[in-house]
């Protein structure tokens, strides 16, 4: 609590999915100022629009969520677009905050990062021992880019900007609409309601069900953030997970039961299984600020499940 006592802080994307989890533990903790640009009007793309927003608000620390995200199709689609706009809006920011005199800056990478075939579990050392899996490289590599930067600008100029690496999140607020752009859980629990209501006796699903993920639910991964936030002012990136492994097949079998559905899923092994298994080591977070993902995920569908039937306008 102290910690945040008389703190300004800008959070990007703090509207988004993980964003409005993040914002809420701020707030929760008492932290007085917290200002979210939103896109419309902040767009973080353009060097003037974060020179105009650090003047006005004077941040002592800025969390970046901020991120063009989607499934596997939308990778596929978007390279160019998924590449670019997060690889200037990262670099440009932290470039400015540095310059701003920011006291301290958390970069919010991606599990994308990693190899394609990295040994499992991933260990944070393994980030440089090959290319990403090739439908979400561009995403990966740019978000990668943040760590190459934090370093360097902390060996050169002494700036305090930390890399937190979170695994495939989920929850209540994650984009279940439009389904294109939705991932595995988010997408396959709406399948499953569309398909009750229209009385469907099957739903369709990308790949062969056989990859890994691990799966982290969104009010851990803000709680991840935050400890890290205040407590860790280090060079090396930190995974943020769950230590749970679960088969895509079996996920999508777990939903299925959650949301009662009694039709059949078919498989589309047609489509791209993308990376062949998921998995974080998470020793450093627990070792370096006492994190630890306290929600299981069947808790967690559950949750989601719960809150997408309140949500009659995404049900209908």
């Amino acid at each position: 609590m102290k910690f945040w006592k008389n703190k300004k802080v800008i959070v990007t994307g703090g509207a988004g999915f993980l964003g409005k989890s993040v914002v809420g533990l701020l707030k929760k903790k008492g932290c007085p100022k917290i200002f979210v640009p939103r896109s419309k009007k902040n767009d973080l793309r353009k060097t003037s629009v974060i020179k105009r927003m650090l003047k006005e608000h004077s941040p002592d620390l800025i969390i970046h969520l901020a991120a063009v995200v989607g499934g596997i199709g939308a990778n596929k689609e978007n390279p160019g677009k998924f590449y670019y706009d997060n690889l200037i809006m990262g670099t440009q920011l932290m470039d400015q905050a540095r310059r701003f005199n920011v006291k301290k800056f958390v970069a919010i990478g991606t599990i994308c990062a990693y190899p394609k075939f990295t040994k499992v579990p991933f260990k944070e050392d393994d980030l440089w021992e090959g290319y990403p899996e090739e439908t979400n490289a561009p995403y990966g590599l740019a978000k990668k880019m943040l760590l190459v930067q934090s370093q360097a600008y902390r060996k050169q100029y002494g700036f305090n900007s930390i890399y937190l690496l979170p695994v495939n999140l989920y929850g209540p607020h994650d984009n279940f609409f439009p389904q294109y752009s939705s991932h595995v859980i988010p997408a396959v629990i709406k399948k499953c309601f569309d398909a009750k209501k229209t009385g469907k006796k099957s739903i369709t699903v990308w790949g062969t069900g056989t990859p890994t993920r691990e799966f982290l639910y969104v009010d851990d991964a803000a709680c991840g953030i935050v400890l890290a936030s205040e407590r860790y002012n280090k060079s090396e990136p930190v995974n943020i997970g769950s230590s749970f492994e679960i088969s895509i097949k079996d996920l999508v079998n777990m939903i299925v039961r959650l949301t009662e559905f009694k039709g059949k899923v078919k498989w589309d092994i047609s489509q791209p299984d993308g990376q062949p298994r998921r998995l974080l080591d998470v020793s450093r977070a627990k070792k370096e600020f006492s994190f630890e993902a306290k929600v299981s995920l069947e808790q967690g569908l559950n949750r989601t499940i719960s809150w997408y039937k309140e949500q009659k306008h995404l049900c209908d």
